[in-house]
């Protein structure tokens, strides 16, 4: 059941040193506010899953938060390389990180799988791809009924999913459209999950018909953060700051640099930094 809590409460309730963590929002809706008070809470020892690395994992793995990544790409996206993931596969600073790397369709048939409670996911995928060599838990599994040959992964079950979302009532339901990518995935899937949204409403009113409403009862956090995505975008709310993307390149690159502007922006900012941040035209 959804609880209304401040982001400080439901990080410190729901994320744990050595959980699985799910974060995910495609390009749209990245729970940047979230992230940012996992960081604060200094989390350790986490396997970090999400379909598109970026910008936010990059700034977790450079804080010393992830052990392990799941992931299905990883890049500063329109941009180029993701910096601190790299220097922590390569260099094992600030310690070293193990990756465990799907297609997109693998991941997301895992999460779906893992909200359906299944054990694992069946596809038509990776034949002739070099992905099994370096991930054994790619399968493969026959087909009773017609005798093929399909690939299987384990079901995502994450300890705690972690979203943003668009709007919230007062019951707890949730409200997400624009480009969803696996949120409600996510959430179903895991064992707890923490909701950040850019405001509550009476009424959810007219709906897009790609609307997704997730019921008070999937949900263990609600917790309101204006521009909470940022620097992702908020659909109807504010724009992606594509600025933000390429300024982060050079932040990222030196190791230094990295952790002077995350001890300014992140570490001593808190999250009335992102309810303080006006927002932006749609």
């Amino acid at each position: 059941m959804a609880a209304f809590v401040s982001l400080q409460e439901a990080v410190a309730a729901h994320v744990r040193d050595g959980d699985s963590v799910a974060m995910e929002g495609f390009t749209h809706l990245i729970p940047y506010a979230a992230g940012h008070e996992v960081i604060r809470q200094q989390r350790r020892g986490l396997t970090l899953i999400r379909m598109t690395t970026d910008i936010l994992y990059d700034q977790m793995i450079g804080m010393g938060c992830a052990a392990r990544l799941v992931f299905s790409w990883g890049g500063n996206p329109g941009v180029g390389s993701l910096h601190r993931m790299r220097d922590a596969v390569e260099n094992h600073w600030p310690h070293k990180l193990e990756l465990t790397e799907h297609s997109h369709a693998a991941m997301a048939n895992a999460y779906e799988a893992g909200a359906a409670n299944l054990p694992f996911a069946m596809l038509r995928g990776y034949i002739g791809a070099d992905l099994p060599k370096v991930n054994p838990s790619i399968k493969s599994i026959t087909c009773p009924y017609t005798g093929e040959v399909l690939a299987t992964v384990p079901a995502i079950r994450p300890d705690v999913a972690i979203i943003h979302a668009l709007r919230a009532d007062r019951q707890g339901n949730v409200l997400l459209e624009g480009i969803t990518g696996v949120q409600k995935e996510a959430v179903l899937a895991a064992k707890r999950s923490i909701v950040t949204v850019e405001e509550i409403v009476e009424d959810f009113g007219p709906r897009n018909a790609n609307a997704v409403i997730l019921p008070h009862w999937t949900i263990g956090a609600i917790v309101t953060v204006a521009g909470g995505a940022h620097p992702s975008y908020a659909h109807g709310y504010y724009k992606r700051d594509n600025a933000f993307y390429i300024a982060w390149d050079a932040i990222s690159r030196d190791r230094d640099t990295f952790l002077a502007w995350m001890e300014e922006n992140v570490m001593r900012a808190g999250p009335e930094a992102f309810a303080a941040r006006p927002p932006k035209a749609a």
